[in-house]
This record gives C-alpha cells, structure tokens and sequence, in this order.
C-alpha cells in the first residue's frame, strides 16, 4: 500500500541545493515540495535533520550472502530474502537491483551451480506476495567464462524485471584480477584451494574463456537487447574494453580498474560506476584504482555498496567533503543510478516522482539515518 506523510522543517537536499522546507508524500507520490520552516498539522518535525530521495543500489552481491551465509551453507530461501531486504532497508536502499550470477561452470575447481533462475522464481514470487519493503529488480551478472551462460539466459523473459545485464570476464591473468596473487589469496580464503587446485582452477577459466569467451560476449549482448534491460561492463581495464564495451551498447561501467578505463568511459558517454567500500576503505581490496582518485578526477558517477550494503550512504557524505558539494554527492547514490537503469520516477526531491525518502542526521562525519519511507510507508 502507498502511504502519506509530511516530512517538514528539513534541510531538503534537491537535484541542485539544499533548502530548509518540507516535503508532502500523497499515495506514495511526492505531491508538493515548500520552502520554509512551517510544520503541518500531522506533519513529521524534522527539527532540521536532512531529507534525502531513497537510495537505488544497481550491484549488490548481499542476496548471495543471505542465501550462502558461509560457503556451501544453503540457508533456506524465504527467510533470507526476508532478512535481505529487510537490511537494506535499513541502511536507507529503496530501490536495488539483486545481482544473480548466470552462467555455470560443472568441470574442474571452483564449481558454480545454476541457481539465479530458481532463485528469481521465489524473489518475483515474494514480491508477488506484498512480502518486500523495497523495490526490487533483477540483474543479471552473465559470466562470460563459464559453460552454460546462453542456456540461463534464456530462461528468462521480458517479465522478470530484469533491469541490467552485466558482463562479467573473470578469466585470470586480466581485469579484476591481473595481478594472479590477489586473485590466489581470494579464492583460497573463500574456497580453500591448495596451489595444484588453484593451479587447475586457473587453467579451467582460461580454457572455457577460449572456448566460450567471444560466443558468449555476443550473445549476452543480444538478451539483454531481449529482455529490455540495460548492458554494464565490468572491470573495464584498458582503453580497448571500453571500446568494445561502447560498440555493444553498455550504458554504464561497473568498477573500471585504471584511470586510463575511466577516461576512455568519460570519452565514451558511458557513466562510471565504483564500489563504496574501496571509497570507505581508501582503496580496492583487489588493489585496481581507488574510487577517491577517480572522485577528485571527476571521473566518477555512480556509487554501488556492492559487498556492504551500509556503506552506501557512508560515501554519499564521504563523497560530499571531497566535492564540498552535498547535492552532486548525494545525486551518486540516487538520481544517476536511477538514470542510469532508465527508472524515471525515482531519484530526486521532484513533484511526481515517487515518494522513496530519506531522513538523515549527522553525528560528527557520519549519517545517522532516522526514518526510511518506501512511498510514503515507514520501512526503517
């Protein structure tokens, strides 16, 4: 159900300014926007703290985590989708797309199993059932070195809420993981591989990406076109992945991992996307660029928490002291993600659009939320 409220005697944060007002939610659209300290009758006195628009999350890996608390843990479904978007929820997400890996690998080390097709079945059926605080879509990380990405691809269909197709080339030696050291540390901690297994794993994923590769890139780009979601890239590296990325349409670019990738981005038209905790952190765990670099270079569009869903409006405000510009930082976690998976209705403090928002208390550097409305209903 949507609901009404006034948010009032607020430091509004709009697209371009930060106002003192108050804003009138009515069947979950915002209905009025008003300068000044005046409180409504029924009104919520915010006394002066911040109101911001929800945040949208475009990647998070968090489902996984519910699912698969530990690794080969299977939690069972319902329960986890629950707490799932109940904890977004409480870190001031509205809108997310959940990440589902497709594409299986069922020969050598590091096994995936096909999962995201049932696993979308459950989370569109407890959507169905009125079930989730937030809005949820689907995105859809298409590993193009793996042995079954078309099939999984296919089994989906325009009504699945598929917003993003994202094209994943984890193959070693490249991208995300060019230096094999960080890579080996990773999947030994998270698998527990010995050097003859890790040795076979990285065998495996070269040869499937030769086989596979370039079959798959294509074909991943025409379901995507199929389903009517937007086309990321992913650990865009070198000024040829962006051209490539460019020539299949993507619309934005999940984590590029130079400066030399950001620029060529920028170049492109394509918006540049980063992960707040390498914000928060200083630096990525992977040791590719650092998103504060690719912030002070203006190279920076959209943030993602990825791994740590709070972390999002952390680097909302992280952001805000670097520009000294608390509209254009806030606008990262917000409207241009929006834009960015082509949802027009949410994003921003703007007449019409939907009545996801945020009140936010600062405590010293850091954002104390204090109320969630997902339109206009309190959901944390």
């Amino acid at each position: 159900m949507s609901g009404n409220l006034c948010l009032a005697n607020a430091q509004l944060v709009l697209p371009e300014q930060v106002v003192t007002g108050s804003v009138t939610i009515e069947q979950g659209v915002i209905t009025e926007i008003a300068e000044g300290d005046h409180v409504p009758t029924g009104a919520v006195n915010c006394a002066g703290d911040l109101v911001l628009p929800g945040l949208v999350e475009l990647h998070t890996d968090n489902v996984e985590r519910h699912i698969e608390p530990r690794p080969e843990v299977d939690w069972p479904h319902l329960p986890a989708l629950i707490a799932h978007d109940a904890e977004l929820a409480s870190t001031g997400i509205t809108t997310v797309f959940d990440a589902l890996r497709v594409g299986s690998i069922h020969s050598g080390k590091g096994r995936y199993v096909d999962y995201a097709r049932k696993l979308a079945d459950e989370l569109l059926a407890a959507r169905a059932q009125g079930l989730f605080k937030i809005s949820h879509f689907l995105h859809l990380r298409a590993e193009i070195c793996s042995e079954t990405l078309l099939e999984e691809l296919a089994a989906f269909t325009p009504e699945d809420r598929v917003g993003i197709v994202s094209l994943m080339d984890h193959t070693p030696g490249q991208r995300q993981f060019r230096d094999l050291t960080s890579l080996k540390v990773y999947v030994a901690k998270k698998r527990g591989m010995n050097d003859a297994e890790f040795a076979e794993h990285v065998a495996n994923l070269v040869d499937l990406q030769k086989r596979f590769g370039a079959k798959h890139e294509t074909g991943a780009v025409v379901e995507a076109n199929r389903l009517g979601a937007v086309l990321a890239s992913h650990d865009d590296t070198t000024t040829t992945h962006v051209e490539i990325s460019a020539a299949n349409g993507v619309g934005f670019a999940e984590f590029p991992t130079t400066v030399e990738a950001a620029e060529a981005c920028r170049g492109h038209g394509i918006a540049v996307m980063m992960g707040a905790p390498n914000l928060i952190r200083g630096g990525s765990h992977s040791g590719n660029v650092a998103a504060e670099d690719l912030a002070k270079a203006n190279l920076l569009d959209i943030v993602s928490s990825d791994y740590v869903p709070s972390s999002l409006l952390l680097s909302a405000f992280y952001l805000a002291r670097i520009w000294e510009d608390l509209p254009r930082a806030v606008a990262t976690v917000t409207r241009n993600p929006a834009k960015a998976a082509h949802l027009e209705d949410r994003g921003s403090l703007s007449v019409g659009g939907r009545g996801d928002v945020l009140r936010v208390r600062q405590i010293a550097e850091t954002p104390l939320l204090r109320g969630v409305w997902s339109q206009g209903n309190k959901v944390g």
